[in-house]
């Protein structure tokens, strides 16, 4: 899924290509007519090949579409100003501007427990995060991510399995709390999310002492143990960005990151780098060299691949 900041060119040929999504990134406002841009890149999608179209609308300093989007606060000062309820009205009106837009997906709500002062290199969360509470946590990011599915965006639920207190995975190698620590702090939070019928889950790229020493992005114990096994999610995995530093310290470039990550149980990739069109090429490449060689199954590849299709509204039985 790569990155763009609003400049189009070359869309086109990957979403003709069939690309599974596009994330919007960056601090400049969205052009007013973005939706009928993305209108016309889609023309050349194949059958059921329309992309996910992507941002981060967290609230305070992290929102992507100023100018078709209207600001909104922090998450921490959502949980602090307004009841559950208002949170779910807020979420359907964001989503509802999203749409207007062309952008069907909200990386969001954050749903990682965090108390600090952050989001800055030592604290990636901080205010993203709702509340140190995970109980606050857990009930505010419902209600947010019910109001984005009312307006039907679809809202990705961040950072499985729980980021808070951890340093900034895109500078470097970060860890979350201990497995121990996580069943009772990190995780509820994903619980309650998955039980509300969350579609969509974004993998940290934290390892998770106690669990494994990989970047949980890349990690099968993560994905398939922890999340599909133990909480029984069923829905589509995306991972965060593999163009992060965490990612490329542990040894892997992009393309390498993007064979394990889906190896490891991901059904879409998130990248940021550029250029977009020949990173893309070579991630495609490196997916295609491994299937032939044996490393990543056909069954792996088609499972992934399906999750997206269905993420989209996609019937899969349609004639």
């Amino acid at each position: 899924m790569p990155s763009f900041d609003f400049d189009l060119s070359g869309l086109s040929s990957l979403i003709s290509g069939g690309i599974g999504g596009v994330l919007f990134l960056g601090d400049a406002p969205a052009p007013p007519d973005l939706a009928s841009q993305l209108a016309a890149a889609e023309q050349g999608a194949p059958p059921g090949g329309v992309p996910l179209v992507m941002a981060d609308e967290e609230g305070g300093g992290i929102q992507r579409l100023a100018g078709v989007v209207s600001s909104f606060p922090w998450p921490r000062t959502i949980a602090a100003t307004m009841t559950t309820a208002q949170t779910e009205a807020l979420g359907d009106s964001v989503g509802t501007q999203m749409r207007q837009a062309g952008v069907n997906v909200n990386l969001a709500p954050v749903l990682d427990v965090d108390g600090g002062d952050g989001p800055n290199a030592a604290d990636a969360d901080g205010w993203r995060s709702f509340s140190a509470d995970p109980d606050t946590a857990a009930g505010y990011g419902v209600a947010f991510l019910q109001g984005l599915r009312q307006a039907g965006v679809i809202p990705v639920v961040k950072h499985f399995p729980g980021l808070g207190g951890a340093a900034d995975t895109d500078e470097a190698p970060a860890a979350t709390q201990p497995l121990s620590e996580l069943l009772t702090t990190g995780l509820p939070p994903f619980r309650a999310a998955i039980a509300a019928g969350a579609p969509a889950v974004m993998i940290s790229n934290a390892s998770v002492p106690g669990l494994t020493t990989l970047p949980a992005s890349l990690s099968s114990a993560v994905i398939e143990g922890l999340l599909r096994e133990q909480l029984g999610f069923t829905g589509l995995v995306i991972t965060d960005s593999l163009s992060a530093g965490a990612i490329s310290q542990a040894g892997y470039s992009i393309p390498q990151a993007a064979v394990a990550a889906i190896t490891a149980g991901a059904d879409q990739i998130l990248f940021g780098s550029t250029p977009t069109v020949q990173i893309t090429e070579q991630i495609i490449q490196a997916i295609v060299a491994a299937n032939a060689a044996g490393t990543l199954s056909t069954t792996e590849l088609n499972q992934a691949v399906a999750q997206v299709i269905r993420a989209k509204g996609v019937n899969l039985c349609a004639p």
